[in-house]
C-alpha cells in the first residue's frame, strides 16, 4: 500500500499510521522559471529515528533545510527525526504563503491594466490564476486535515513537543486556505469587471448605431418615396399624367427635398441632444 501511494504521484495530502512507522504525503506547490504552477508529491515514511522522503525531481522548495542542517544548529539537528518531518511540512506550507504572494501581485497588477486599457488579455490571465487558485485549495484542505489526523495522532514516533509547531503548521493551512478564497473572490471581481466594461462599450457602440439609424430612418423614408418610378406621360396615349408626383418636376424640387431632408435630421439631433443620447 505504502510503496504504491510512494509511486503513484498523484496522491492527496494524508498521515497514515503502521505500527513500526507512519505515512504521510505533501504536495509541493512553486513555480518554475516560466512561471508555471508545479504541483510535486512529497512522500514521508517516519521512523523512530529515521526519516525518509521520496519525491519525483530535483528541483523543490527545501533549500532552507537543506542549509539549516548544512548548520548544524537549532531544533532541527536534536529535536528528533519526527521535528524534521514537521520542518520539511512547514517549508511546504509556507511555499504556499509565497505562491499566493506572487499571485496576489499579478492580481494587483492586472487589475491596474484593467484600469487603464482592457483587453482580452486580462481575461486570460485572470483565468490562468483562477485555475491555479483551485488546485491549491485541492491541495490546502486535505493537508489541514493531515495536520489535524497528526495532532490527533497517539503515534509514539510523533514527540509532544513537536505537536506543538504542528499547531503553528495547522493555523497557517487555515490562514492559506482563507488567502485562497480571497484571492478568488478578487480574481471573479475581476472577470465580472472586465466583461462589464466590454458589455458598457458595446452599449455605447449600439446607442451610436441606433442614432445614426434614428436620423436616417426619415431620410430614407422620404427617399424611397421619391424613388418610386411613377410615369409622367402615359406609354399609350401620350397624355401627361400632372399627378403623378408633380413635385418632381418643379424647377427647384430636387433643392426643396434637400433642404427638407435637412431640417428634418437637424430637428433630430436636436431632439437626442435635448434627451441626453449624446452624453
Amino acid at each position: 500500500m505504502v510503496l504504491e501511494d510512494i509511486t503513484t504521484t498523484y496522491q492527496r495530502p494524508k498521515y497514515e499510521e503502521y505500527g513500526l512507522y507512519d505515512f504521510a504525503i505533501s504536495r509541493m506547490l512553486y513555480m518554475d522559471t516560466e512561471q508555471n504552477l508545479i504541483n510535486e508529491q512529497l512522500s514521508f515514511i517516519l521512523t523512530k529515528n529515521v526519516l525518509f522522503t521520496f519525491q519525483d525531481r530535483y528541483e523543490d522548495c527545501l533549500s532552507p533545510i537543506r542549509k539549516r542542517l548544512e548548520v548544524g544548529k537549532g531544533n532541527i539537528r536534536i529535536g528528533g527525526s519526527s521535528y524534521l518531518m514537521y520542518a520539511l511540512m512547514d517549508i511546504v506550507i509556507d511555499e504556499y504563503f509565497a505562491v499566493l504572494g506572487l499571485w496576489n501581485e499579478n492580481l494587483d497588477v492586472i487589475e491596474d491594466r484593467l484600469m487603464d486599457k482592457p483587453d482580452k488579455s486580462i481575461m486570460f490571465d485572470t483565468q490562468i490564476i483562477k485555475r491555479n487558485l483551485i488546485t491549491l485549495r485541492r491541495v490546502a484542505w486535505p493537508e489541514r486535515d493531515k495536520m489535524n489526523d497528526i495532532l490527533r495522532s497517539d503515534s509514539t514516533l510523533i514527540d509532544e513537543r513537536t505537536k506543538v509547531y504542528l499547531r503553528d503548521a495547522y493555523d497557517h493551512c487555515i490562514q492559506v486556505i482563507d488567502m485562497v478564497e480571497s484571492l478568488k473572490e478578487i480574481s471573479a471581481s475581476i472577470i465580472d469587471m472586465y466583461l462589464s466594461i466590454i458589455s458598457n462599450r458595446m452599449n455605447e457602440i449600439m446607442k451610436v448605431l441606433t442614432i445614426i439609424s434614428s436620423i436616417f430612418i426619415p431620410l430614407t423614408f422620404i427617399a424611397g418615396i421619391y424613388g418610386m418610378n411613377f410615369s409622367r406621360e402615359d406609354p399609350v396615349t401620350g397624355k401627361i399624367l400632372t399627378k403623378n408626383m408633380p413635385e418632381l418636376y418643379q424647377e427647384h424640387g430636387y433643392l426643396y427635398t434637400m433642404i427638407g431632408m435637412g431640417i428634418i435630421a437637424v430637428l433630430q439631433i436636436i431632439y437626442f441632444w435635448r434627451k441626453g443620447w449624446f452624453k
